[in-house]
C-alpha cells in the first residue's frame, strides 16, 4: 500500500471527525513507551449516543457496523490530536469492539467488521489488528457500539 495513512484517509474520501473530549475522569488517549492506548470511544451527536440500545433489537448489523466505523474515525482523531498526525502509527495491535445485544445476539463479530475493515483500507496489513468482538449488556449513554484501540507508535519529536 503506498502512501501515508493522512494520504489514505484522503483518497478514500475520509475526514477525521473532531477529536472527543474526556466526558469523565480518564485521557482520551495515553501514550507510553512506544505504544498509545485510545480510550473507548461511542459515536454522539449533542451529547446523546447516535443509534442507541441493543444491536438486533433497536439498532441493525448494518447500523452498528456503520457505528464502529465512526467510531474508530473518532478515535483516530484522538490519536493525530495526541500524536501530531496518524503517520505517527506504525501498526494497529489490538482493536476492541463492545457491542450492546440482547440475549442471544451471536453476531458482534459481524458489527467489529466496521472497525477492522476500515484500519486495513487506511493502515493496510500493519491495520490488521488482534481483535474482541465482545457482545455487552449495557454502554454508557445507552450506546450500541463502544471501540477502543491501541497502536505501536513511532517516536515523538
Amino acid at each position: 500500500m503506498a502512501g501515508s495513512p493522512s494520504e489514505r484517509l484522503r483518497e478514500l474520501g475520509l475526514l477525521l471527525p473532531p477529536p472527543p473530549g474526556p466526558v469523565g475522569s480518564y485521557a482520551p488517549v495515553v501514550v507510553e513507551k512506544g505504544f498509545a492506548w485510545v480510550s473507548g470511544q461511542v459515536v454522539t451527536s449533542g451529547g446523546s449516543a447516535v443509534h442507541p440500545g441493543a444491536v438486533d433489537a433497536q439498532v441493525s448489523v448494518p447500523q452498528a457496523r456503520d457505528l464502529a466505523r465512526l467510531a474508530t474515525l473518532q478515535g483516530l482523531s484522538a490519536l493525530a490530536r495526541a500524536l501530531g498526525s496518524i503517520d505517527r502509527v506504525l501498526r494497529v495491535v489490538r482493536v476492541a469492539v463492545y457491542v450492546s445485544v440482547s440475549p442471544g445476539f451471536e453476531r458482534p463479530h459481524e458489527v467489529a467488521n466496521g472497525a477492522s475493515d476500515l484500519l486495513v483500507e487506511i493502515f493496510g496489513e500493519a491495520g490488521r489488528p488482534a481483535r474482541v468482538a465482545m457482545g455487552v449488556a449495557g454502554l454508557p449513554l445507552g450506546a450500541s457500539v463502544e471501540v477502543e484501540l491501541t497502536v505501536s507508535v513511532e517516536p515523538g519529536a
